[in-house]
């Protein structure tokens, strides 16, 4: 799972250096982002039935194997359409595993553990998309961006050997039929969905008008449709795709809500701030990697020690200040960072973000999904998954959008597009700020779960 997520983000800093090699615009080379997040969001929302189908072991097998055919092909990709290729292939499988780490997790740590096993969990679903940016940097500095996948294929072959060495099966397998209607609808939902929302950039630049909106309105509609059948299937004995009743309960709805914001946030913010220290201060690929290090580290070195505290003292205690951190640096970016900021200043707010990442994702994680009855350990998962890869959508492509309405603003009063960065960098932050504002309220609404019986 770790280098899947590295994975997702390890694009973010080559974007600059896609877009000069292959003629592509930011809008264009934003796809092999937005393409990752699109398969993710339409394949998760049926893994809740292939838990119950598929044995573990088979389910890790084929996803791993999905993985690195993707990240084969991407390595010898010749042209931006078959790198595009390769990115869903690869997304294809992460969408399978992430969802199998969280409800292995559920299902063999006792309750009382859970923050401090989550918390290693944490480490993945925070530190991991931060780490992109640095590793890619690196490469970059000294190899072509082929071999960012290059650098992957070991990991994955090792990662594959071990697991169909020593991985077990805790489940047994059923026989639930797939509703295939369903299956269609998630698919026009959540792909129309991610669709509309990465495609804001395209209204922006007056590139297209009506697509987005349509594809977001017959997405919303999908979505609608598919959440009726959902519904109807489980209350008339027939297993759902997707069962909701997740979001019946109010610990796990809050919680998702405030991971919707973190993730939107993150994942933004891992897109926009490469494209403005490179554009607007002028730094090195491997210099931004480096520029971004020290927050993922505090991120990942902080996680095992949030969840420690989880088990003992809840989750209000460490989300409402991590929301707080996260606002705090949103605020402070908007107000502070332009053209002529200090690296050190980027780096120190960078730091404080990554452990307000840290503080929300780690317990959270843990508590929303510990809120639910074992048998919707699953379907839980799932959701969750799936609405991180909206978030992802949404914040990467709200982010992108803002920095191009700024930076247009700019240059037309006669600023470098270089330097113009900067004035676009800050209305993303402003929306970032709104949102994680809005985290620090939920967070105060959050309760602890009731003890684990003996």
């Amino acid at each position: 799972a770790f280098v899947m997520i590295l994975n997702e983000t390890l694009l973010s800093v080559a974007l600059p250096v896609l877009m000069a090699e292959m003629s592509i615009s930011a809008v264009v080379g934003q796809w092999l982002s937005t393409a990752f997040m699109l398969t993710m969001a339409v394949v998760i929302p049926t893994t809740g039935f292939l838990m119950k189908r598929l044995s573990v072991r088979t389910m890790f097998t084929t996803a791993m194997s999905q993985f690195l055919a993707g990240t084969l092909v991407a390595t010898f990709a010749p042209t931006f359409g078959v790198l595009l290729i390769a990115r869903v292939v690869q997304a294809a499988g992460t969408a399978m595993v992430l969802p199998l780490l969280m409800t292995t997790t559920l299902a063999l740590v006792p309750l009382r553990n859970r923050g401090t096993v989550m918390g290693l969990v944490g480490v993945v679903i925070s530190a991991a998309p931060a780490l992109g940016p640095t590793i890619s940097g690196f490469i970059l500095d000294h190899w072509s961006w082929h071999y960012l996948f290059v650098m992957m294929l070991p990991i994955i072959l090792i990662s594959l050997g071990i697991g169909l060495a020593f991985m077990r099966n805790y489940t047994e397998p059923q026989k639930v039929s797939l509703d295939a209607v369903s299956v269609v609808l998630a698919a026009i939902g959540f792909g129309g969905v991610v669709y509309g929302l990465a495609s804001i950039s395209s209204i922006v630049d007056g590139t297209s008008r009506t697509a987005p909106l349509v594809s977001f309105g017959i997405g919303a509609l999908a979505l609608a449709v598919f959440t009726v059948r959902q519904i109807r299937r489980a209350s008339r004995g027939k297993e759902p795709l997707l069962d909701l009743r997740p979001l019946t309960v109010r610990t796990y709805t809050v919680s998702l809500a405030i991971i919707f914001i973190a993730m939107a946030n993150m994942l933004g913010t891992v897109i926009v701030l490469p494209i403005y220290l490179t554009g607007a201060l002028g730094i090195s690929s491997l210099d931004v990697g480096l520029t971004l290090l020290p927050g993922a580290v505090a991120s990942g070195a902080l996680g095992p020690f949030v969840g420690r505290l989880y088990d003992r003292i809840g989750p209000r205690p460490l989300v409402v200040p991590g929301a707080a951190f996260m606002a705090a640096v949103m605020w402070l970016q908007f107000a502070l960072l332009d053209a002529d900021s200090a690296r050190g200043l980027v780096i120190a707010l960078n730091v404080v973000f990554g452990l307000g990442m840290a503080m929300v994702m780690t317990p959270l994680m843990t508590h929303s999904l510990s809120a639910l009855p074992r048998e919707l350990y699953g379907h839980g998962s799932a959701i969750l998954n799936t609405l991180q890869q909206l978030a992802g959508a949404l914040g990467t492509a709200v982010f992108i959008a803002l920095l191009s309405i700024g930076s247009g603003l700019a240059i037309d009063r006669g600023i470098d597009p270089g330097l113009a960065q900067a004035d676009g960098i800050v209305l993303a932050f402003a929306f970032g700020g709104i949102w994680a504002t809005l985290a620090i309220v939920l967070g105060f609404t959050l309760k602890r779960l009731p003890a684990e019986e003996p």
